[in-house]
């Protein structure tokens, strides 16, 4: 037996991710009570749309009417309100009534304080208590947070309590005989699971539900109704570890009057059962203006920024964001009309709209890569025709030209002012990928292969917060400074460019061509975490692209239109160190680079012709996605292989790429009729391969398709599709989304164009409709987490209540050192 199945045999995981409720913290907190609730209150946690209780044998949820709280947010802003809160101890259905109060009218309407009316808050609390549950369960707090909370609020001074400890999970022991529920939160999302170890029954388990309007099972979750509307306990979809096998298994709620119970089939005693992909959530931007989509990245605390082209003046811009109006644009690119850039950032739950703004000048906008820094403030970058860009300081626009220029802009954390921005390119368009996506001759054409090719590069950061670029300029009077890797254009229509940034924008730190005589574009950013090195991807049509091209997996072009290639070149840009082509007899596109923890680079592509597969156990034969792990000096392949449909051409267009920390490999793409239908050539997601733990099994052919390679090539992981069957189809116009490190997804989508299709959107969230209704498309952002086993893998130890969390990948091999006996007697006496 080894060292993983004898910790796995210690307990049976038999259920997770039942209560699901969306925090707007980083993580969500357990609060003690020490006096200052309800006694029956052990500890609270505020969710973003109301509060949870943990009791001695189960819980309470207090919820509030999301739409209540929008229209209280949107009061709040600009007036000053009297809040009467009635007091409520029980459960079903209560009122916070706010009445305006202010003086002075909002800056938003003219109309005076007296004319609004009164703003209601319906709530509704209903109560789980597990039936039969023990008298001496353990409640165990978990990993405790450095700050405290303080409470003096009114003045009965009995209530009044300080230092009361943050958790951020708790764990009751023995809630019924060997059987633990554990409550915790991943990714902003509130979860418990319940654990059966050797002895422990599933029988035992019962939930009573006190104050809820009705409990049901729609589509195998548990929904359970309140009057300010529904919530959901996921679809149990689970499987248990055997060995280094995982097996499907099949459990599911049973509902009876106000009970529920779990079975489960076929389970093996003492094995690990594991939760698999959750949908976070699915919402529109509600746009009422054709709203197009681009670019998604996930905040540190999981909030969501999903950013897009807009076509009018009727996108939801929050009060006292950047820019709250519409500067227009001209029709440069035969689409019809002008546009300017949509910024919008969701809650963690995506229930909440965090800010909304709009970017540009007079002319047009498009976001192309986003990323945010550990402090929240969003870096974008794209492109502009606009002379009047916002930039900051102003001398920021010294470089551009009448056409196109690459711009990069950093947002303050709350979306309502700029750090710094940029816009920088020469006499000709910059950050235009061949041409603009409508710009005859349309369709596919050198390194322009999908639909919304023409809007890629990628920004990133490093441990500096300097703002790395990926990109393209067709000028050769392109500004090259501080490098002199390639001071001047070397030909074809465009070459690649690299450049870095301080993290205010104040200056441009080193920027240079890269390119050969061909056609060259860099399409993505990778930092290598042992060297700093970065390493830049894309694709080119040069037999001679700069760089020490010598013991190289690719010295030469391979054939075909198009190869990929992989460049490394030094963090300060003195000098390339490696490049490597990539690529086989056919047309090669290579969208993605990354990296694992052990500095080993990873890319990602599409190609037409034979791709090698080598050293892995799985590859779908004759298809067109590859994905390799390179050795470090780009000297070999440590293994190379392909997924999709056997076909002469792609699949997808790859948008979203990640290597996790157990390094588990990430693709999100689209494919289909809308490539196609513009000459670029896809044979869509059809015959695509779905695993058992999909979020959607079937496809009309044109929609989004998550895939999962699991470490070392070894097997799939995940296979799922995403999006509306029939219409119009699923699809991004460029730019490129982002998984965090957790392999959650944050996939922005244009979606719904001209309805004649229901979109997949989730309950409660900020816009479940398209918000032009058929006249025009609406931005998506859609949240998945894929929650594998082994990427959260370890021991846990607690002691006097304190967790040491010990993390690991399976399979996790762990070794326990004696340190008693080294330990030394000391006697002590305390008086």
């Amino acid at each position: 037996m080894t060292t993983l199945q004898k910790i796995s045999t210690y307990f049976l995981l038999i259920f997770a991710t039942l209560f699901v409720a969306k925090s707007s913290y980083a993580q969500l907190q357990f609060i003690e009570n020490k006096g200052q609730w309800n006694k029956a209150v052990v500890f609270k946690s505020d969710i973003s749309t109301g509060s949870f209780f943990l009791e001695k044998k189960g819980f309470t949820v207090l919820l509030h009417s999301p739409t209540d709280l929008l229209n209280f947010e949107e009061t709040m802003h600009g007036n000053n309100v009297a809040v009467n809160v009635p007091s409520n101890s029980g459960t079903g259905t209560t009122s916070l009534v706010i009445g305006n109060t202010s003086s002075s009218t909002t800056p938003q309407s003219s109309t005076p304080p007296s004319a609004f009316k009164p703003l209601t808050i319906h709530s509704h609390a209903y109560k789980v208590n597990f039936v039969g549950a023990s008298d001496s369960v353990k409640i165990i707090p978990e990993k405790p947070l450095s700050s405290y909370n303080n409470y003096f609020i009114g003045n009965d001074t009995t209530q009044w309590q300080s230092n009361c400890k943050i958790y951020q999970a708790v764990t009751y022991k023995n809630i019924y005989p060997n059987i633990d529920v554990h409550y915790y939160t991943n990714a902003g999302t509130l979860k418990y699971d319940i654990i059966i170890r050797p002895g422990g029954n599933v029988n035992d388990i019962v939930m009573k539900y006190d104050g809820a309007d009705g409990i049901q099972v729609k589509n195998k979750e548990l929904v359970v109704n309140t009057s300010v509307g529904e919530t959901k306990e996921l679809y149990p979809y689970t499987y248990q570890l055997q060995g280094d096998e995982r097996v499907t298994l099949d459990c599911k709620y049973e509902v009876k009057d106000s009970t529920v119970r779990f079975k489960i089939k076929d389970h093996a005693e003492g094995s690990t059962i594991v939760i698999d992909p959750t949908l976070i959530f699915s919402t529109f931007t509600g746009s009422g203006s054709d709203n197009w989509g681009y670019t998604a990245t996930p905040a540190p605390d999981g909030s969501f920024f999903a950013g897009g082209i807009v076509f009018g003046n009727a996108f939801p811009v929050s009060p006292g964001a950047f820019q709250q109006t519409f500067n227009g644009g001209v029709d440069d690119d035969r689409i019809g009309l002008g546009y300017d850039i949509s910024i919008i950032k969701f809650s963690t739950g995506g229930n909440l709209r965090l800010y909304g703004t709009y970017l540009g000048g007079s002319g047009n906008e498009q976001p192309h890569s986003m990323i945010c820094d550990a402090q929240g403030d969003l870096v974008i970058t794209g492109r502009s025709s606009s002379p009047n860009f916002p930039t900051k300081p102003a001398t920021n626009s010294t470089y551009a030209s009448s056409g196109y220029d690459i711009t990069i802009t950093k947002f303050t954390a709350d979306g309502t002012g700029i750090i710094g921005s940029i816009k920088i390119g020469g006499s000709n368009d910059d950050g235009v990928n061949i041409r603009g996506k409508y710009v005859a001759p349309g369709g596919a054409d050198a390194i322009r292969r999908n639909y919304g090719d023409d809007a890629r590069s990628e920004v990133i950061l490093d441990g500096n917060n300097n703002i790395i670029l990926a990109s393209c300029s067709q000028s050769t009077n392109f500004p090259i400074i501080n490098s002199t890797i390639q001071t001047s254009f070397n030909g074809g229509r465009q070459d690649g460019i690299i450049a870095k940034f301080a993290p205010d924008l104040s200056s441009v730190i080193f920027s240079t061509y890269f390119g050969g005589s061909g056609d060259d574009a860099c399409f993505s950013a990778s930092l290598n975490p042992l060297t700093g090195n970065i390493y830049i991807g894309g694709s080119t049509t040069s037999t001679n692209l700069p760089g020490d091209t010598t013991n190289v997996i690719g010295s030469k072009y391979f054939g075909g239109v198009t190869d990929g290639y992989v460049t490394e070149v030094k963090p300060d840009g003195s000098a390339i160190i490696k490049t490597t082509y990539l690529g086989t007899g056919g047309n090669d596109m290579l969208y993605g680079i990354q990296f694992d923890q052990e500095g080993f680079p990873y890319v990602m592509g599409s190609t037409t012709g034979d791709w090698p597969v080598i050293n892995a156990n799985f590859s779908d034969t004759g298809s067109k996605q590859f994905i390799a792990k390179l050795q470090p000096d780009l000297s070999a392949y440590v293994y190379s292989t392909v997924f999709g449909t056997k076909s002469a051409i792609p699949n997808i267009s790859p948008v979203a790429f990640l290597v996790d920390r157990c390094e588990n490999v990430y693709v999100s793409g689209w494919g289909g009729s809308f490539d196609n239908g513009d000459g670029y050539p896809s044979v869509g997601t059809a015959g695509m391969t779905v695993t058992s733990n999909a979020i959607q099994k079937t496809t009309d052919g044109n929609d989004f398709y998550f895939f999962v390679l699991e470490k070392n090539a070894n097997s799939q992981l995940l296979g799922s599709f995403f999006g509306q069957q029939g219409g119009f189809a699923d699809h991004v116009d460029g730019g490129t989304s982002r998984f965090d490190a957790n392999g959650i997804i944050y996939q922005a989508i244009c979606a719904n164009c001209y309805g004649g299709a229901t979109f997949p959107v989730t309950p409660g969230v900020w816009a479940s409709k398209n918000g032009t209704g058929t006249q025009g498309c609406n931005e998506a952002a859609v949240k998945i987490a894929m929650n594998f086993a082994g990427l959260g893998a370890g021991i846990r130890t607690v002691a006097n209540g304190l967790l040491d969390d010990s993390v690991g990948c399976l399979p996790l091999t762990v070794q326990f050192a004696d340190t008693v006996s080294t330990a030394k007697k000391i006697h002590m006496e305390l008086w």
